[in-house]
């Protein structure tokens, strides 16, 4: 009797193991499960001059051009800063969903303070979209990394993460991506929120400013087609990405002011390939860059004419940007980043409104309308162990001015001058 009560006992405990089992299983299939991510990062920073930065003076994207003082005796520019800041210390939420008809569905929502208010920082959205996996097939929907800028980016140690080298933008998109063994494709639709492009600022005033109202008014999303290949540690991508602005809707002509129908399309191919070990990380993309402002990079596009109708003609400008990664170790790593851009210019003449008013639009505006070329060496070693990363780097920007062109080439080869900034970056960062 003892041994019969035992087994019924042993069973009625298996069973009810294994309802608890199932009950949370089913509960975690259907509910989704939220896991809270972030870390806390401050940085103390040294510039040797004054130089264009976004995001409160994280991104450090070139140093000023000289700015001499009556005499010519002092460069008003040359001013050395220091600064700390914590505010991008970031936080977000990892989400897994139930499966749909097959499909794993997941999502994230991702912010930190790197935004600004009048006088002080503001929550800012990172990242917020869903996605669907299904065997080889992905679908994301949401705010999310461009495709140019994706997870694949120089490890860097600071916030920048290697920009104005490395094509840098959160935005709202649509994409979808297809794998087939070690060959994969992804194409995606594009939309501007947070990184937007240069363009007038109304059909009165042409001075540059950056607006979602270029993007908007032209309709077409932006698009993104690649072709992917990844196989152990290796993987490369070779992609293009198409845009089209629009950026005025109206002008004035003879006293009256009329809707214009104008635009300017830009394509950037790309080729990107990375090798990333157990120790060794080595990290390579190249650009020819096509009016990517909305990317935090230093090309735009200009005025090539005027039509009878006082619409304008529109050219992009080019450049060829590059960067190379090189990263080794693990509790103590290494790394060295190089950058180089070279300003191409238009494809066709810039337009004289008069005594050399010329209509170019790009980030940082007029003060980098004569850029000719752009260099960054940046090495840097970081201790890391765990949560806890501790980092030093020094980076060496410099910028060679000239003389403002309108043959097609924006830069002659005159006059040309460097000018240099040396950062040295502290970073104090704990993971959770």
């Amino acid at each position: 009797m003892k041994k019969t009560i035992t087994a019924i006992a042993l069973l009625l405990s298996v069973a009810t193991a294994m309802a608890q089992d199932t009950t949370r299983t089913i509960a975690q299939s259907s509910s989704p499960s939220v896991k809270l991510y972030g870390f806390v990062r401050n940085y103390l920073t040294f510039d040797s001059r004054r130089t264009y930065t976004v995001v409160g003076g994280e991104y450090n994207m070139q140093p000023y051009d000289e700015l001499w003082n009556e005499d010519h005796s002092e460069d008003l520019n040359a001013v050395q800063s220091l600064q700390m800041q914590a505010l991008t210390s970031r936080f977000g939420v990892a989400l897994t969903g139930p499966m749909i008809c097959g499909w794993k569905t997941s999502g994230k929502l991702e912010g930190d303070f790197g935004g600004f208010g009048t006088n002080n920082t503001v929550l800012r959205l990172r990242l917020a979209y869903v996605k669907l996996e299904k065997c080889n097939s992905q679908f994301v929907v949401g705010q999310d990394w461009h495709p140019l800028s994706g997870d694949i980016m120089p490890e860097v140690l600071g916030m920048a993460a290697g920009a104005p080298f490395r094509a840098h933008s959160r935005t709202p998109q649509i994409r979808a991506t297809q794998h087939w063994g070690a060959f994969g494709c992804t194409g995606a639709l594009l939309w501007q929120l947070q990184y937007m492009n240069n363009g007038p600022r109304s059909a009165a005033d042409p001075t540059s400013v950056a607006s979602l109202d270029f993007a908007n008014h032209a309709l077409l999303p932006e698009g993104f087609l690649s072709f992917n290949f990844k196989q152990g540690a290796w993987y490369a991508q070779l992609g293009l990405d198409a845009q089209v602005l629009r950026p005025r809707t109206h002008a004035a002509m003879g006293g009256v002011t009329k809707k214009v129908d104008e635009t300017v399309t830009s394509l950037t191919p790309t080729l990107y390939a990375q090798y990333v070990g157990d120790l060794w990380s080595v990290k390579f993309r190249t650009l020819l860059a096509q009016n990517t402002s909305h990317l935090n990079q230093l090309v735009g596009y200009a005025v090539t004419g005027v039509n009878e109708d006082g619409s304008w003609r529109y050219a992009p400008l080019q450049a060829t940007i590059s960067y190379l990664n090189i990263a080794c170790g693990k509790k103590w790593r290494a790394n060295l980043f190089l950058g180089y851009m070279k300003n191409l210019g238009a494809a066709s003449d810039l337009y004289d409104f008069g005594t050399g008013d010329y209509r170019i639009y790009m980030k940082g505006g007029e003060e980098f309308t004569h850029l000719n070329s752009l260099y960054r060496i940046a090495p840097s070693v970081s201790y890391n162990v765990q949560a806890f990363n501790l980092g030093l780097e020094y980076e060496w920007t410099a910028c060679t001015y000239g003389d403002l062109a309108t043959n097609g080439s924006i830069l002659l080869d005159d006059h040309l001058h460097r000018v240099a900034n040396h950062r040295i970056c502290l970073m104090v960062k704990y993971n959770f």
